[in-house]
């Protein structure tokens, strides 16, 4: 997994003294994280692990135009993958970690012995279905149709993958088991009507894309790869009592930390608000 350091030392430290502790191939982290008021004049700092667009850019734009204002100091650690991020907060290498879904982390810490938590709601990204090969959903169900079928890649993470199958039944392209939720699996597909469903490390569909007919792809691995979703995706998901949407998390017992919640209400500010409405335009979307 590749990671990228970037920080910035920023003015107007508080006299506080607070102690914090705490979606790719290669890996690196780096040994010195910074942690609240850590021999820098009592000034609140933090270190938050983040996938690189739009987690990273977001609070980047936090970082450089909001923070000096409040007195914080913020780190940015960049991952490329879904699962070095969480393991970076459980073990204190980072503070704080902005790349995920509730659904998303809940799953982690079930199967990983985590215990990690939610702090604050930042984003939407609404998964898309793309293709290099057709440019419609009828062109896709119409491929499908034919005697050599369509194939279809989606995540391969047990939240992701069950977003990326209610997203194809939602638009009729393959049924699910009657009552089967966010939790579907490729066995509770009753009909792929003519798709195969491969399923693909999340960070990887981009690149596979030329592979296949068609792939379902995460906002953030959608942007890095330079599509835009609200333009290039065959359809996305509707914003509308979506549970998915990104989140600020840390480690249990570090919800009350006054830098976590200096950080979360800047995520939260009306400023972040336009921030993404402007750099994004509809690809990514401010939560509710």
């Amino acid at each position: 997994m590749r990671t990228r350091i970037t920080t910035t030392a920023l003015a107007g430290a508080t006299a506080l003294t607070l102690a914090l502790t705490g979606c790719g191939t290669d890996s690196g982290t780096d040994s010195g994280t910074a942690s609240a008021a850590d021999g820098r004049g009592g000034e609140l700092a933090l270190t938050v692990a983040a996938s690189p667009s739009p987690h990273a850019d977001i609070l980047g734009f936090v970082r450089d135009e909001l923070a000096p204002g409040v007195g914080l100091e913020l780190t940015v650690m960049e991952f490329t993958d879904y699962v070095l991020p969480n393991t970076a907060l459980q073990n204190g290498e980072v503070d704080a970690n902005y790349f995920q879904h509730r659904p998303y982390l809940d799953d982690f810490n079930t199967a990983q012995g985590t215990d990690l938590v939610p702090v604050a709601d930042v984003h939407l990204e609404p998964l898309g279905l793309y293709s290099g090969v057709v440019t419609d959903l009828d062109g896709l169900a119409e491929l499908a149709g034919t005697g050599e079928g369509a194939t279809v890649a989606i995540p391969n993470d047990a939240t992701n993958a069950g977003r990326a199958l209610r997203l194809l039944a939602d638009h009729d392209l393959i049924e699910l088991a009657e009552g089967v939720g966010a939790e579907a699996t490729p066995g509770d597909v009753t009909d792929a009507r003519g798709l195969t469903l491969t399923e693909l490390e999340a960070a990887s569909l981009p690149r596979a894309l030329g592979d296949v007919d068609a792939a379902v792809i995460n906002g953030n691995y959608a942007l890095e790869a330079a599509l835009v979703p609200a333009e290039d995706a065959l359809v996305l998901e509707s914003a509308e009592n979506n549970p998915y949407a990104n989140i600020l998390a840390v480690t249990a017992g570090s919800e009350e930390d006054e830098a976590i919640g200096l950080l979360a209400d800047l995520l939260r500010s009306p400023e972040v608000r336009a921030h993404i409405e402007e750099a994004y335009e509809g690809s990514v979307l401010a939560a509710s």
